[in-house]
């Protein structure tokens, strides 16, 4: 028998300029990705607030509303006790019962239903706030609601730490997760010193937390040194691979893309409706296998309001985007918000230098689509690409567009290899399409389809004029 999943209240913040659509479909996409972590959805709400610096974040009263779900006090307490003034002192132990029995009422501790009418509506185990959220904010609202909270982006990096599978992507993964904690690290043990001053210090050595900090701090300097040998190792691939025709799939996470990977190169690559459920780059060959030969690159999903420090974690993961030949922005048709999708997408791959690259847009699953969307989208989108990844047909007829796309930019070329380098035939077999072939006097002579500088670069590498 499966033991329950914990429960989740999500609460998101309507800042000015936001509209409440755009507050609901960011509420939307924070459900999946608390789904994918494994908790169910309890309730969702959201509040205006003028900005996001607020101490709670929200107000007393949604304070309160929350904290029935959770069983929690819905108010932080009082930072500091004032000092009384020495006039106030000559009182403070007067006979008087009222005042005995008003100090008793105050020092009760008081709970959103002393407050709110009505039995609790449910129970959340933790409460998920739709942004990012400072330590001292996270510790206050903890406070307020008694139950763990987590902001956004520690959804996300918990999401990137259970699906990492390569080397790689648990590295960067770690980085960024390390890079999230390190100021949020919380002391456990008062405000002790970990250990003296040395020779020569002045005061206290590092308190605990300073100590875990410094620690935490070492680790990532490690883990980046790591990452670094590991990013040779990519750079070196990618230089081998340099001189052939690549695609990378580029777009939101859940679009469809390793769909579409798995369907142009029959490759077992992992497919399944989860954000994130692809962190590593995978690159397959396009099958049936084309002369010359193109690659097809599947790489990380995006999303909106991505941390900035998983984006640098991945940059070495992303670079094999930068690096391609043809970028296909492939978007989900069937979901109403995939144009902010796509400038998520194009944001982010402006962060890491791709965006002066040759794209094409792919929008997928339109077999999700009723004729009269479809047919309001090829209007809007004349020059897309409209298939669907489960349709042999559509994919069939992609696959044979790609390969005239690329042949568009080659010639035909006569090319005589003497018999003395025959050592290169096997090259031209491989690397450029074959019109015909013919055997003369002075070795093997072919009529090639091949760019011109593929043909240069063929022809100095080995010694042919």
């Amino acid at each position: 028998m499966n033991e329950p999943r914990p429960s989740a209240l999500l609460v998101a913040l309507q800042l000015p300029g936001v509209s409440e659509t755009d507050v609901q479909a960011s509420l939307a996409e924070l459900t999946r990705l608390v789904d994918t972590l494994g908790y169910d959805v309890v309730h969702s709400t959201w509040q205006k607030r003028p900005s996001e610096r607020a101490a709670t974040v929200l107000g007393d009263g949604k304070l309160k509303e929350i904290a029935r779900w959770t069983g929690g006090a819905g108010e932080v307490g009082k930072l500091f006790t004032r000092k009384k003034h020495k006039a106030a002192l000559k009182f403070q132990n007067a006979p008087d019962d009222d005042e005995d029995e008003e100090e008793l009422e105050d020092s009760a501790p008081e709970t959103a239903d002393d407050y709110l009418e009505g039995e609790a509506p449910g129970r959340a185990d933790v409460v998920i706030v739709d942004c990012d959220l400072s330590p001292s904010q996270l510790r206050n609202l903890e406070k307020c609601f008694g139950v763990n909270v987590l902001d956004r982006t520690g959804v996300i990096i918990e999401i990137f730490s259970r699906h990492a599978r390569t080397k790689a992507a648990k590295l960067q993964v770690e980085i960024a997760r390390l890079t999230y904690v390190a100021p949020r690290v919380r002391e456990t043990g008062g405000n002790e010193d970990r250990g003296g001053g040395g020779v020569g210090a002045k005061g206290a050595g590092e308190t605990s937390v300073e100590l875990d900090r410094r620690r935490i701090r070492d680790r990532i300097k490690e883990l980046k040194e790591e990452l670094d040998a590991i990013g040779d190792e990519q750079d070196h691939r990618r230089t081998r691979r340099a001189q052939e025709i690549t695609v990378a799939l580029v777009g939101y996470t859940n679009a469809g893309k390793s769909s579409l990977m798995r369907a142009l190169t029959g490759s077992e690559v992992l497919v399944a409706d989860k954000l994130f459920a692809t962190l590593d780059t995978t690159v397959r060959q396009l099958h049936p296998e084309s002369v010359p030969r193109i690659l097809i690159s599947d790489t990380v999903g995006f999303i909106k309001k991505l941390p900035h420090d998983l984006v640098a974690s991945f940059k070495s993961t992303l670079d094999e985007a930068k690096h391609a030949s043809l970028l296909l922005f492939v978007v989900d048709s069937s979901d109403p918000s995939f144009r902010s999708q796509l400038e998520v997408t194009r944001r982010t791959l402006d962060e890491v230098g791709a965006q002066n690259l040759e794209s094409w847009l792919v929008l997928n699953k339109v077999d999700r689509l009723d004729p009269a969307l479809r047919a309001s989208l090829e209007q809007e989108f004349p020059q897309a690409v409209f298939l669907s990844a489960k349709n042999p047909a559509d994919v069939a007829g992609f696959r044979d567009r790609l390969i005239r796309h690329f042949e568009s930019a080659m010639g035909d070329f006569d090319l005589l290899i003497p018999y003395t380098v025959n050592s290169a035939v096997g090259e031209v077999r491989q690397k450029m399409r074959i019109l015909g072939e013919t055997h003369t006097e002075h070795g093997f002579l072919f009529r090639v389809r091949v760019s011109p500088d593929d043909l240069k670069r063929f022809k100095s590498k080995h010694g042919l004029s």
